[in-house]
């Protein structure tokens, strides 16, 4: 049997402390994970993502008095690393901007040092790290565009019809199991983990989506599973 991957993690925090502190938290689980990078800014960040490629990137919101989230889309283009937020901020809006932008969690920073570490795990076996009351606004802002925009439904029925049944089969299963794990949504379809990730990524591309939560807010405004035998 394989040893399980070591996580790959940057952190990224204008406090020098806090720095430390989590790299001291992680080092501490070298079997588990390991810091690969720290930046305290943005242009940090930015010139040390491309050649790092992290598993996950723990991110905090301010930095220096910028905002971070207009730089996460730059960070996750690689389409290896996943975000997971550490923030200070109780600013709802601010938080789910983040999430709109790509990522995975959100933590605050008073969370206890276990839980930090459990997040990292979620987010980098794909989990989402978020509360039910962040998803509901999460899923509201994506199904319900401004009434001045209406989406012509042509151009996504083509989209639709591109998937094969095995794809629209995946889809259905991830609307029923929302939040569930690769591995439990791979053993409901009988098909491997590796298999299953293929698949996604056909499907990512089809749709014009980037990862599960934008597929499942996806699936569910277009009804996918409304029809299924």
């Amino acid at each position: 049997m394989l040893a399980e991957k070591t996580i790959r993690v940057m952190l990224v925090d204008d406090h020098k402390t806090m720095l430390w502190g989590l790299a001291k938290l992680i080092e501490g689980e070298s079997a588990r994970m390991e810091v690969v990078g720290t930046a305290s800014n943005c242009e940090e960040a930015l010139a040390q993502i491309g050649q790092l490629a992290p598993d996950v990137i723990l991110l905090d919101l301010d930095l220096g008095g910028k905002s971070s989230i207009d730089i996460l889309p730059a960070l996750l283009a690689n389409g290896v690393s996943r975000a997971l937020i550490l923030t200070g901020t109780r600013e709802q809006a601010t938080l789910d901007q983040a999430v709109l932008h790509g990522a995975r969690g959100v933590m605050r920073k008073d969370a206890p040092a276990e839980q930090v570490l459990k997040a990292i795990e979620k987010v980098h076996q794909g989990e989402l790290w978020l509360d039910q009351e962040m998803l509901g606004r999460v899923f509201g802002e994506l199904m319900h565009p401004t009434p001045t925009h209406k989406p012509d439904p042509d151009p996504e029925a083509e989209k639709n019809a591109t998937l094969t049944a095995k794809e629209r089969k995946i889809v259905d299963t991830i609307v029923e199991g929302s939040g569930a794990l690769n591995k439990t949504l791979a053993e409901r379809l009988f098909i491997s983990e590796h298999t299953l990730r293929n698949h996604l990524t056909s499907i990512y591309q089809k749709l014009g989506v980037s990862n599960r939560l934008e597929l499942y807010v996806y699936a569910v405004k277009h009804q996918f599973g409304k029809c299924a035998s």
